[in-house]
């Protein structure tokens, strides 16, 4: 068999970094580790090509050599996939389709032609496909509602994609979050029991990639990475540090987690040491009602600013999620959260309105009240809104807009790039700082973008300056988030 996988294209969002990549000469963020994944559970004799239409354009010729393609995407992909469908249907070919848009949305696709549908966890469904298929019996639909062990999960198929391509890369320690929030479909898709690998599995992982020549971050793409804190601080952080420390650290580390990795010094300290200088947070709101409606309790009745600052002063940088349309969200919660996130130095802040996915317990609520209007279209920065709101709808689209503005306005945007460089107290662990010409390259382009060409040259290099006077070493950090800034003011000119 010649199997083709492909990763439909993404269109340019708040996490694409679309204009920034553009100074560090990268396509993508980062390749699909679900395809890659799904690539080494497939037959050894099988020939593969993997497509990620982010970084390649999807040609006649693979679509000429291909016997069938495997497909995987998120809802946000959705527009790009029925273009794939309709082009590889041209060509006859045997589509099979699996990942989280097929998954959630597969009765969307029944009419399509989609030949077979592998769903839920591949670990599950991928093998019962294969086995029908080699004995020329193969169902439509393999989906299975169990949460299987992530123990057999194989190390990605590193060798499929040029790795240099792109800004860091994707690895996958565990799956499922314990908690309950209902806007959220991580409960649904993964389970709400933590389900990891095991620590030899990661460090495989990690030797697979340092045998590829990457250097640079690794991010852990677990929804919720703290999930099962004692096995992390018994297990897999003492394996990370020693294999960090053995290979000269080339690896950073980035991931997710909760608002409660503050309230734990001894986890924050270990993934310090071995290498984690980020960490994505939904806080969402500080409207203790809102958090109350949305079922984040585990956010409730505690001082997020203090701990976003307790993060940063440990030496992570917290990029923090936000939303804003809940029933009790007043006309000032627009104000409130601007004010929040400029006194936080939370740099990366990503205000979105909120979304009611489907099959979320948030989506069979306002089923019920009559006030869906749509499915979601997976981008909750992009001012849609797929159901009634209790806000006056062009209030509230006028006051996210206007929100956006404000926090990524140069003024306010270099402001709290300056906080936060002032709080934030990194751990040096490298023996040699590497600093290479992708980096030097990088540096050059935005003396011109950003110090000659663009409006905010002003704020640019009084940054600069401050940061050579006032946080020397923190230099490259500064550069970095003019790059950020950036890029989401070019997604919000959109």
């Amino acid at each position: 068999m010649k199997v083709l996988l492909v990763y439909p294209a993404f269109p340019d969002t708040f996490w694409s970094f679309k204009h920034a990549l553009k100074f560090v000469s990268r396509k993508s963020t980062a390749p699909p580790l679900g395809l890659l994944t799904i690539a080494s559970m497939l037959p050894e004799d099988w020939e593969l090509q993997l497509i990620d239409m982010s970084v390649n354009n999807l040609k006649d010729e693979s679509l000429e050599w291909a016997d069938m393609v495997l497909i995987s995407a998120m809802q946000i992909q959705r527009e790009s996939v029925l273009g794939v469908i309709e082009r590889c249907k041209s060509y006859d070919l045997t589509i099979v389709a699996g990942g989280p848009l097929f998954t959630a949305y597969s009765s969307d696709f029944l009419e399509t032609d989609i030949d077979h549908f592998v769903l839920n966890d591949g670990e599950a469904t991928l093998p019962r496909f294969l086995e029908d298929w080699q004995n020329g019996i193969p169902q439509r639909v393999y989906s299975d509602s169990a949460m299987p062990s992530l123990k057999n999960t194989p190390v990605p198929r590193w060798d499929l994609v040029n790795l240099r391509r792109y800004a860091e890369v994707n690895i996958q320690y565990s799956r499922g979050c314990p908690y309950n929030c209902d806007f959220c479909d991580i409960g649904i898709l993964f389970g709400r029991k933590i389900r990891t690998k095991s620590k030899e599995q990661i460090i495989a992982e990690l030797d697979s990639l340092y045998s590829s020549k990457w250097k640079g971050n690794v991010f852990f793409v677990d929804d919720n990475f703290i999930g099962n804190k004692p096995k992390l601080k018994r297990d897999l952080l003492p394996a990370l540090h020693t294999w960090q420390k053995r290979h000269g650290f080339p690896f950073t580390f980035s991931t997710e987690a909760s608002i409660d990795l503050a309230d734990d010094a001894e986890l924050r300290s270990l993934m310090i040491v071995c290498g984690f200088t980020s960490v994505f947070i939904g806080i969402e709101t500080v409207n203790e009602d809102s958090l109350q409606e949305c079922n984040k309790l585990h956010n409730k009745n505690r001082d997020t600013l203090e701990c976003v600052r307790i993060i940063h002063e440990s030496g992570m940088m917290v990029k923090g999620g936000f939303i804003v349309g809940f029933d009790n969200d007043k006309k000032s919660i627009f104000e409130t959260l601007e004010n929040f996130i400029q006194e936080s130095g939370i740099v990366t802040a990503m205000v979105g309105l909120l979304h009611a996915p489907r099959g979320t317990s948030l989506y069979e609520r306002l089923i019920n009240e009559n006030r869906i209007l749509g499915d979601s279209s997976g981008n909750n920065t992009d001012s849609s809104i797929n159901f009634v709101p209790k806000m006056e709808l062009s209030e509230l689209i006028e006051g996210y807009k206007k929100l956006n503005r404000e926090i990524y306005s140069p003024k306010e945007y270099y402001q709290r790039v300056r906080q936060f460089l002032l709080d934030f107290h990194p751990l040096r662990l490298r023996i040699k700082p590497l600093l290479g010409w992708k980096d030097i390259s990088a540096f050059l382009k935005t003396l011109f973008v950003l110090g000659i060409v663009e409006e905010e040259r002003r704020y640019y290099w009084n940054l600069l300056f401050w940061t050579i006077r006032k946080r020397p070493s923190l230099f490259a950090h500064a550069v970095t988030l003019s790059i950020y800034g950036f890029h989401f003011r070019k997604v919000f000119e959109l």
